[in-house]
């Protein structure tokens, strides 16, 4: 017995179906563009408690840097001024945040570590409120940095390794996870579209951040 049917309905069916399948990628497509963040989405509280949108920055290439006052990694301040001060009228900016969770090696208030940091180094790039980068009370900018940048992994020597994590331990409740900050003077480097490009611990020869910095300029 001889199946009957209409070419046209079907094709017409086909059609519908194919502009339908073509519009659900299109609109899951479009949430996924919407929902991508870039630097631009977030904010930081500088020394007087005031919210500092980084749309403030749009345009610039940034470096973002965990920092402290009594680290071994502290003299690095004064590279960072000095490559501050040798490439921001090329667009370059680096944001300061003091971070107190690495073996409390910034104890001070925020007035003490800006004092410290210009006294000493000479500081002149933008430097924000003592925050937190790991935990529940990290900064959402930080959250996302890491989640952009994970911890590559062996970045310190198995000793230095354990010390590090012995004293990140007894200053926080919370252990760190695979992606942390492991240690100050972290740097993620951010291109001019917002986005973060690099990630560099503290081990880095600054020189290696510097030329990478100088390639997004």
């Amino acid at each position: 017995m001889a199946l009957n049917y209409d070419k046209d309905g079907l094709d017409e069916d086909f059609e519908k179906d194919d502009r339908l399948a073509r519009n659900m990628f299109n609109i899951t497509t479009n949430k996924k563009q919407k929902t991508m963040k870039t630097v631009y989405d977030f904010s930081l509280t500088d020394k007087k408690g005031n919210s500092v949108s980084l749309s403030d920055y749009k345009g610039k290439v940034l470096l973002i840097v965990n920092t402290a006052t009594g680290c071994g990694f502290t003299p690095q301040y004064e590279a960072l001024e000095a490559m501050y001060k040798k490439l921001r009228d090329k667009g370059f900016e680096i944001l300061d945040v003091p971070c107190n969770q690495f073996g409390h090696q910034t104890p001070g208030s925020d007035e003490e570590v800006t004092e410290f940091c210009t006294m000493k180094f000479g500081t002149d790039f933008p430097q924000f409120k003592k925050s937190d980068v790991n935990g529940a009370n990290a900064l959402p900018l930080f959250t996302w940095l890491k989640e952009e940048k994970g911890y590559a992994g062996g970045a310190y020597e198995e000793k230095l390794a354990k010390v590090m994590e012995e004293l990140y331990n007894k200053a926080n409740t919370e252990p760190r996870k695979q992606n942390d900050i492991q240690w100050n003077f972290t740097k993620f480097l951010i291109d001019r579209e917002g986005k973060v490009v690099a990630r560099f611990e503290p081990t880095v020869d600054m020189k290696e951040v510097e030329k990478a910095v100088e390639a997004q300029l």
